[in-house]
């Protein structure tokens, strides 16, 4: 797993750092918030000396041991692009990012055909400062980075390579596969642990560091969102791709920060390498980490004998909270997406391509809290789905049932106590068969008299109550209520 270091993210620290010191009266060094010309690289001893300086400090700051030399290098932007290719060749097989592009697809994170590798390729090279090669035991650094920024890259890639020395990142990242979410999750420790090294880093001649400060990922957000919207390809990426740029760095620094607060600093860092986090959810919430809270397993049935015989299994993998909360914000907005999100306790899916028509059929299986969270996901979601799916028609819902059709094939979602189960795209069939499988109880059908045009999600909400979010609209609509009632029984 290449290990990047994103220019957004360094001149951040630089807008941290300036904010810190514009509150001590005593500092008399200039703020400066956005990023000096461009200067020539330094020649190669230059560099290579202020990287042994740096290396030898993030190990004494990390407190942990250079165990073996370091190679390091200036690399044009070409050499990284060529870098970038060739590790996502190594990385994945073309099945699996195709897969991965129509998940996101199915979902409704990217648009239709969005070229997804074309456009990160180009972002990585446009953004990437420097980064670490575990396999090559390598550090890189772009050489158009101007010279007095490149230190604070080295802290951050140096932290990669001390850690990895140490921990044998690459392989302990890997080793969550295939859960995408729990992978997810130790990308954001070895990120965000590398930035808030890189914090202490920058900071080090005020006596303070992350343990010290409140929560730094919101400067750091702010900074980092400030130079994506100055990016001409990054200030038109759809949503997600932002988030989930920014997630490992951004999540991942506010819980290293937390760790760290909560043990005695850097020498307790081993301790999150032997116990890892299982789930974005724990890199969100890291007091549920800290507590050893973890996520429930959610099953999909076994598919042979069950999916129709055209149906090729794309993949099936753990969306997460991360995940459900990108989803829930795409169509219902950033609110609405914290309440629902934050109830996920656990969750699979599958993705499914017809040999034949080419469509995807996507099943979701989603664990909550409670049944009143089921209930609030219930409403929540069948909205979602309605926004989702703009050709909908023969709309039918029941209190704890919903389905329509589209011209790819039916739109179901079924919950039950603690369970949601979404099917999209697939005969009523192929859904009861999946329904049983799943061990829910048998889902109503419509009948002719339930024959009638169908009503939205918008027709069916009462007026507006003063002092009412839209985020709670959804709890007081007329078929939510009978939904507690309904999974309780």
């Amino acid at each position: 797993m290449k290990q990047l270091a994103v220019v957004l993210f360094v001149f951040s620290i630089g807008a941290l750092t300036a904010a810190q010191r514009s509150t001590s009266p005593q500092s008399a060094l200039p703020t400066q918030t956005v990023p000096p010309p461009q200067v020539a690289a330094p020649s190669n001893p230059e560099f290579l000396k202020a990287a042994d300086e740096v290396l030898k400090q993030m190990s004494e700051l990390l407190d942990l041991p250079i165990k073996e030399p370091l190679k390091k290098s200036l690399r044009s932007k070409q050499e990284i692009r060529d870098y970038l290719i060739r590790e996502e060749k190594e990385d994945r097989t073309d099945q699996e990012r195709y897969a991965d592009s129509k998940t996101l697809q199915a979902f409704g994170l990217i648009p239709k055909d969005f070229p997804l590798d074309a456009f990160m390729l180009d972002v990585l090279t446009d953004q990437v400062a420097g980064l670490y090669d575990p396999k090559s035991k390598e550090f890189y650094i772009a050489d158009w980075i101007p010279a007095d920024e490149q230190r604070e890259v080295m802290s951050h890639e140096l932290t990669h390579a001390l850690e990895d020395q140490s921990f044998h990142i690459d392989p302990w990242i890997k080793a969550a596969r295939p859960n995408d979410d729990a992978e997810l999750a130790r990308e954001a420790v070895s990120e965000g642990s590398a930035l808030a090294a890189m914090v202490d880093y920058t900071m080090r001649d005020q006596s303070v560091g992350v343990r010290d400060l409140p929560d730094v990922s919101l400067i750091i957000r702010s900074g980092a969102v400030a130079e994506m919207d100055k990016d001409p390809k990054l200030s038109k990426a759809p949503g997600y791709i932002r988030d989930e740029l920014l997630f490992p760095y951004l999540a991942g620094t506010g819980f290293s920060q937390q760790f760290l607060k909560a043990h005695s600093g850097w020498k307790d860092l081993h301790l999150i390498f032997q116990n890892p986090p299982v789930s974005t959810q724990q890199i969100i919430h890291p007091d549920l980490y800290l507590s050893n809270v973890k996520p429930e397993a959610v099953a999909l049935p076994d598919w042979k004998n069950l999916a129709p015989d055209d149906w090729k299994l794309l993949e099936e993998n753990v969306l997460g909270e991360f995940g459900l909360g990108e989803v829930l914000k795409q169509f219902l907005g950033q609110q609405r997406a914290d309440m629902i999100s934050s109830a996920w306790k656990g969750d699979r899916y599958a993705l499914f391509e017809s040999a034949k028509s080419k469509n995807i059929s996507l099943v979701f299986r989603i664990g909550l809290d409670n049944p009143e969270d089921a209930a609030r996901f219930f409403g929540q979601y069948s909205e979602l789905l309605e926004l989702k799916h703009a050709d909908r028609k023969e709309l039918y819902r029941r209190p704890n049932f919903f389905q329509f059709q589209t011209e790819a094939g039916g739109v179901f979602l079924h919950c039950a106590a603690t369970t949601c189960l979404i099917v999209e795209n697939a005969a009523r069939e192929t859904f009861e068969n999946i329904n049983r499988a799943a061990a829910l109880p048998a889902a109503p059908s419509p009948s002719a008299a339930d024959a009638k045009p169908p009503q939205s999600i918008t027709s069916l909400q009462p007026p507006r109550e003063p002092g009412f979010s839209n985020s709670r609209i959804s709890e007081h609509q007329n078929f939510a209520g009978p939904v507690v009632t309904a999974l309780n029984r």
